[in-house]
């Protein structure tokens, strides 16, 4: 359930220092989660409870906080998870207030969970997102350089969140191996943080490869508030398209924009 959009509640100064860090104790995460609140709206039953931040904190995964002066304006939490005797973060949700939106706070929590991650021996973190919201697809794909090999239909079931719409909450899975040359690559590192994981995804690149295409019409906020039905007829057919290449050894590795939307690309992967 990642998302990066909040209701809005003014605007700090352009140059305000943003800092990054652990949440600790109750009332750090009661802000989290009226934070919560206020991103996603929808019935209490839709809300992740109190408890499950105090968990996340004190079972190995991550309550982080992005605050501007005493501020919380945006939140990471990550549950530990165990896949094949290896450990990863499962990071459940994201959100930045809108006030405060493309001016890099997304970034700076994941770059914070990426070193927070390494430094506890963890190569992997994955996360949800809707396939159909281009913003966040460029930024996990291009911008931080996840992949993606699965697609999960109504992930989450039917919600009553009005970020939701009422369709199916159907998500795609980003998968950000932290040591792959793709993700030092695009953050512009080199091999400084020492061996590679020898668990990550490679990709068949060819001068001659073309990859697949899986096409997201813009407009979709206004699909959502004016023609729902519509909207739910371009969802089945991302999926369709998704579950096809996917199901066929293709993953998700990058965004193209333009002005009538985006295209995902796909192309053959391996295990290393």
């Amino acid at each position: 359930m990642t998302r990066e959009e909040t209701t809005t509640t003014g605007r700090e100064p352009a140059d305000a220092e943003i800092e990054v860090r652990h949440c600790h104790g109750l009332a750090e995460f009661e802000r989290c989660l009226e934070l919560q609140r206020r991103v996603w709206g929808g019935a209490e039953i839709d809300t992740v409870p109190l408890p499950l931040f105090v968990v996340a904190a004190e079972t190995g995964g991550q309550v982080l906080g992005a605050f501007s002066g005493r501020d919380l304006i945006g939140f990471t939490m990550a549950l530990a998870g165990m896949r094949d005797t290896r450990p990863y973060l499962h990071s459940h949700m994201t959100a930045v207030l809108e006030a405060h939106r493309d001016r890099g706070v997304g970034r700076q929590l994941k770059l914070f969970q990426r070193q927070d991650a390494l430094k506890r021996g963890m190569e992997l973190v994955e996360w949800t997102f809707d396939p159909l919201e281009l913003k966040n697809a460029y930024f996990n794909l291009e911008r931080l350089g996840a992949i993606v090999r699965r697609y999960l239909p109504n992930c989450y079931g039917i919600t009553t969140s009005p970020l939701h719409g009422g369709l199916p909450t159907d998500r795609l899975m980003a998968e950000w191996w932290l040591r792959s040359p793709r993700v030092e690559k695009i953050l512009g590192e080199g091999s400084f943080l020492g061996a590679r994981s020898q668990h990550a995804v490679s990709l068949r690149r060819s001068p001659q490869l073309t990859a697949m295409r899986v096409h997201v019409p813009a407009g979709i906020d206004q699909m959502r508030a004016e023609n729902p039905a519509h909207l739910a007829r371009v969802q089945a057919q991302v999926r369709k398209q998704f579950e096809y290449w996917l199901g066929r050894r293709h993953a998700a590795t990058g965004l193209e924009r333009a002005s009538d939307g985006g295209d995902y690309l796909l192309e053959p992967w391996r295990s290393e």
